[in-house]
């Protein structure tokens, strides 16, 4: 745990004025400096007790024997970067092999909100990442899950969390604010729950995260605003950032391993000049593929880039921007006196390779490669083997009954969107055979199950899906599905959905995929049935396989598997699935799956 700026300042003061030795200066960087936007050539960097002691011309005076000396090359020094929303969960692995990840990428700075486990273990989960979180040699803050579960009346999760586990968390010491406000109608309805949980984050001075994934900007949306929310990552086209920012919110532009809402909301910056100092890139979810072989948040700002964004300006809204909306500043954020010692050299700030990243004044990565010893976290039993079904599944567990004497049905049907979260509410014509509900793959319209697998009710409900394309018989599923996390299945085959459901039960949670009888990929996630306990590139490695397959079964969907996860996320329109049934999100309603019947 690094010690805080007061306990420090005799020392940084010391090193500054030359009394006494830094413990690390790097000679001769261009100094991106976040606070005035401009970028200083030929600036040396001094380094104690984690923090930055002096940044400017000449450190010679701040060596002494014992005080490492790095070459700067005269590289870009830029702060470390800062996710400033983000679920490490979906990574499928836990905090700290998340944080292995991505540290090479550049970052040093992470705000988690833990609510997928929290839907599953409640606050014991909570407070096991929370834990862990904290041990870590970056800054990795969270934010207390608000909405456990995401919609009450429309789902039930693993466990519920209200306004006294809130006002608990709070006094945690590594709890920075409230976690993404999802539950928008139950706000603007004015629910007591909902307001009391952001009164009591307000009330301890910290931050309130957002959540309003609906077009209406009209009255509901200022209600929301009125509210408390100080941050909205829901966004998805240039009226909504310019509708949050002019309303006092900090737009949180998103660029996931599923979702590219950055290039369509940047344009507020790029061409209609709006105050940059509101705007903040993000991630959300990002899966551990993309971690591996993409990069982090380094991906990010290399995208923003490519919209037009000024260098300087996209490292701002990855660093300082995202430093003042946690009220961080004076911790974290920039290459400046006092703060964290924190930061990146690259050659290019373009492009951004990390050449060199250093969290708290420790060389964490050189070229690509984590060199620091980071000692995994025991996640204990109680965190294993949730997942219960309570029985045996089969392949009449999927069937969907036909009204008596239809031969044709119109049925509601969960249309997928490449790369964005929500969906769209589709109808489809559909066949009966012997009082059966038949799908249509010629059409693209496969069955969607959700199998309850918290309390082993046995309880399996079904519905229809269109937009993966699988073109032969097969089935995916997955205990992680967003955000109560039962177990979501995918399939054209009513046997190998059993199959498939039935092996996550023998395992204690993962995805798997099936196709004809046949097991083509697995990724075991043991813990909570969301994470693994081993290393991202081991994970993104299986995880490779399992989209492999799926482009096998003709499903080619950016990842397709992201798409699969949010199929029962019910606070995002317009269609979901969920254990009471299909969900009409524009409504915040349950619906019935069939429409009209023909006889």
């Amino acid at each position: 745990m690094i010690k805080s700026w007061f306990e420090c300042a005799p020392r940084l003061v010391d090193v500054a004025m030359g009394r006494t030795p830094a413990d690390m200066v790097i000679h001769n960087v261009r100094w991106v400096n976040v606070h005035s936007g401009e970028i200083i050539p030929r600036t040396d960097i001094a380094i104690a007790a984690g923090r930055f002691a002096f940044v400017g011309p000449n450190a010679d005076h701040a060596v002494g024997p014992a005080t490492r000396l790095i070459d700067g090359e005269g590289r870009y020094a830029l702060p470390g970067l800062c996710d400033a929303h983000m679920h490490v969960e979906s990574g499928m692995v836990t905090v700290t092999e998340f944080a292995r990840a991505v540290i090479p990428h550049g970052t040093t700075s992470m705000f988690i909100d833990p609510h997928e486990i929290a839907n599953v273990l409640g606050m014991p989960g909570v407070k096991l990442m929370h834990d862990e979180a904290a041990g870590l040699p970056i800054n990795v803050f969270v934010q207390m899950p608000s909405c456990v579960p995401s919609a009450p009346g429309l789902e039930n999760a693993g466990a519920s969390l209200g306004p006294a586990d809130v006002r608990e968390a709070m006094a945690w010491p590594n709890i920075v604010g409230l976690g993404e406000m999802m539950n928008f109608p139950g706000v603007v309805a004015g629910n007591g729950d909902m307001l009391a949980e952001i009164g009591a984050t307000q009330a301890a001075g910290k931050t309130v995260g957002g959540h309003y994934a609906s077009k209406d900007l009209g009255l509901p949306f200022h209600a929301y605003v009125a509210a408390g929310p100080s941050d909205d990552h829901e966004g998805t086209s240039l009226a909504d950032c310019l509708a949050r920012v002019r309303q006092g919110m900090r737009a949180m532009l998103r660029l996931g391993s599923a979702w590219y809402d950055v290039a369509a909301q940047i344009k507020a910056v790029t061409e209609l000049g709006l105050d940059s100092r509101n705007f903040v890139l993000c991630t959300d979810d990002s899966h551990s593929g993309t971690l591996v072989n993409d990069g982090h948040m380094n991906r990010v700002v290399r995208h923003a880039i490519a919209q037009g964004l000024k260098p300087i300006t996209a490292i701002q809204m990855a660093t300082l921007n995202t430093a003042q909306h946690f009220n961080m500043e004076r911790e974290l954020g920039s290459i400046t006196p006092g703060r964290r010692a924190d930061l990146v050299l690259t050659s290019d700030l373009t492009e951004l390779p990390v050449e060199t990243v250093i969290a708290r004044g420790r060389v964490m990565s050189s070229n690509g490669k984590l060199i620091a010893d980071i000692t995994p976290y025991d996640y204990p039993a109680s965190a294993r083997n949730t997942v219960r079904l309570g029985r045996k599944l089969s392949a009449a567990d999927f069937d969907i009954v036909a009204p008596e004497g239809a031969n044709q049905v119109t049925a509601r049907v969960i249309g997928v969107l490449e790369n964005q979260a929500p969906t769209r509410a589709l109808q489809a014509s559909l066949g009966v055979s012997k009082g059966i509900v038949q799908m249509d793959r010629a059409g693209d319209v496969c069955q969607i199950a959700l199998v309850e697998r918290h309390r082993g009710t046995g309880k399996v409900v079904n519905a229809f899906v269109s937009g993966f394309g699988y073109d032969k018989p097969c089935a995916i599923a997955s205990t992680v599905a967003h955000d109560s996390h039962h177990m979501t299945v995918v399939g054209t085959d009513k046997g190998d959905m059993a199959l498939a459901a039935n092996r996550l039960g023998e395992v204690g949670g993962g995805v798997v995929l099936f196709s004809e009888g046949h097991e083509l990929a697995l990724v075991r996630l043991p813990i909570a049935g969301l994470m693994s306990d081993q290393r991202a590139e081991i994970v993104a490695e299986k995880a490779n396989g399992l989209i492999a397959a799926m482009l096998a079964c003709g499903c080619d969907l950016n990842n397709a598997y992201m798409q699969h996860s949010l199929l029962a996320l019910v606070v995002i329109p317009e269609l979901r699935i969920s254990d009471i049934g299909l969900i009409d999100v524009l409504k915040f309603q349950a619906t019935e799956v069939l429409v009209t019947t023909t006889t």
